[in-house]
């Protein structure tokens, strides 16, 4: 049986409060699959502002629950590896969640279609930016 002295172990108490908010629901559900994301492919899909998305992020970091890499200006999060059965089996729970919830659903499809950062087959090499010429646009 894990101790709270243990390195990867978190209270149940700790997990489900941070839980208990459907956008750090749907931050979870988007990391399920072992995806790392960048904050910027969470406020794409999510379509919430940053300073909101962050904060959520913050919550569930300080609940262990993700974990962050930091890369230039760039913050990306992954989840943390399971310190628990208990983790372990609400892991399971929520990606069980996602087959059965439309809101989850849809935001995976988001994220598999490309969302910011996210390459997908689709996603042009380079884009060509060309000046208006029209008076009046500068």
């Amino acid at each position: 049986m894990q101790t709270a002295d243990d390195d990867n172990f978190i209270e149940p108490e700790s997990i489900f409060a941070a839980c208990a908010d459907s956008t750090r629901l749907r931050i979870l559900n988007l990391l399920i699959d072992g995806r790392e994301l960048c904050v910027c492919d969470i406020i794409a899909v999510l379509g919430q502002p940053q300073a909101k998305i962050s904060r959520h992020l913050g919550v569930l970091r300080a609940a262990g629950l993700v974990k962050q890499r930091v890369e230039a200006n760039w913050r990306h999060y992954r989840l943390a590896k399971a310190g628990s059965s208990f983790h372990q089996k609400l892991i399971k729970c929520l990606s069980v969640c996602a087959e059965s919830s439309p809101q989850l659903s849809a935001d995976l499809d988001c994220l598999d279609r490309g969302a910011c950062c996210v390459p997908t087959d689709e996603t042009p090499v380079a884009i060509t930016f060309v000046a208006s010429t029209q008076k009046g646009n500068r």
